[in-house]
């Protein structure tokens, strides 16, 4: 099933109660997995195996850990029920009602997305139950701004490495669904914690295909609502973990084209930006060589273009397109 599919999927279900309570969730009078004891008195309710619902999370989640997918087992899937008292319904109504305003602001799409957040059990517990009160660490180390950061669906990958096992040998993952309105490119180190402009509503590493969602602590609890924890073994992660942390570290920083187009487009005049954006289709249609685009970036923006460090960026050839 093609991941886009799986979004709108969920989607679907998530909209119509956060979920409807027939079908797919667990007898919850029946004594829970030892395990899961706390989220049941948390408030979180069991998504039922084998359930249409639960199937959809779990083929989002595995698609998204990409290799490691055929090495893990999803043991389990709760959702952040609405009905579960009422601080729950009132975040979810305050959700639906940043939704609307957004919409409105950005000309009727709100830009939804789904993204994951990773942690310990006992944070995205907390953060089910009472939202965020951090911006917590960035996944992989690697900081996009000062905000709550996301990985987006078809990378669960970058969260679940920021999740840590329990005592039952479990990690655990938030999926959250996110609010994204009009985007701006966060470069990777950036120490901004706010929107650049009113513009802008949330910060990505790449305007073309997001792989991380950037929302600003000022929004963390209005544009997130977290409505899923997977808890899932997967033995391979932890050898992952120790190759990243001795693998060497970048000496120069780096930024893909379209974050730098971005980046020029607020404050070169619209015929500038213009003719960079064809010289930019012209390349990625291979009609002219990397070196000549560069180049012509250069004379288009009169070498001002050295305001956003191209001196010292290293230009990653799988960062191009």
């Amino acid at each position: 099933m093609e991941q886009v599919e799986v979004e709108r999927q969920i989607s679907l279900t998530i909209d119509d109660d956060e979920i409807t309570d027939s079908g797919s969730v667990s007898d919850e009078t029946s004594p829970p997995h030892e395990p899961f004891g706390c989220f049941i008195k948390d408030g979180m309710v069991q998504v039922e195996e084998g359930s249409s619902e639960n199937d959809m999370i779990k083929n989002c989640f595995l698609l998204g850990m990409g290799p490691f997918g055929k090495y893990t087992n999803v043991v389990a899937i709760h959702r952040n029920s609405s009905s579960c008292g009422l601080t729950r319904k009132a975040r979810l109504s305050s959700f639906r009602l940043f939704s609307g305003a957004v919409a409105e602001k950005c000309g009727g799409n709100a830009n939804l997305r789904y993204g994951w957040y990773g942690g310990t059990r006992d944070e995205v517990l907390g953060i089910a139950k009472y939202g965020f009160s951090h911006c917590g660490s960035p996944a992989n180390g690697m900081s996009y701004g000062v905000g709550v950061q996301l990985s987006s669906s078809k990378f669960a990958i970058d969260s679940a490495l920021a999740s840590e096992v329990d005592e039952d040998g479990l990690r655990h993952i938030l999926l959250c669904r996110v609010i994204l309105g009009n985007m701006e490119v966060v470069c990777p180190g950036s120490k901004q914690y706010h929107p650049s402009s009113q513009q802008f509503d949330s910060g990505v590493d790449n305007l073309v295909a997001p792989r991380r969602y950037t929302v600003w602590s000022a929004y963390m609890n209005s544009h997130i609502f977290p409505s899923f924890i997977i808890s899932f073994k997967e033995p391979c992660l932890k050898d992952f973990e120790s190759l990243q942390a001795n693998a060497p570290k970048p000496t120069t920083p780096w930024m893909s084209f379209p974050a730098l187009i971005s980046i020029l487009s607020r404050f070169l005049a619209p015929s500038k930006m213009a003719v960079i954006n064809k010289c930019y289709k012209d390349f990625r249609g291979r009609k002219i060589r990397r070196a000549d685009f560069i180049q012509r970036l250069r004379v288009t923006t009169g070498d001002r273009i050295d305001m956003v460090s191209l001196q010292q960026a290293k230009w990653a050839s799988q960062s191009l397109y």
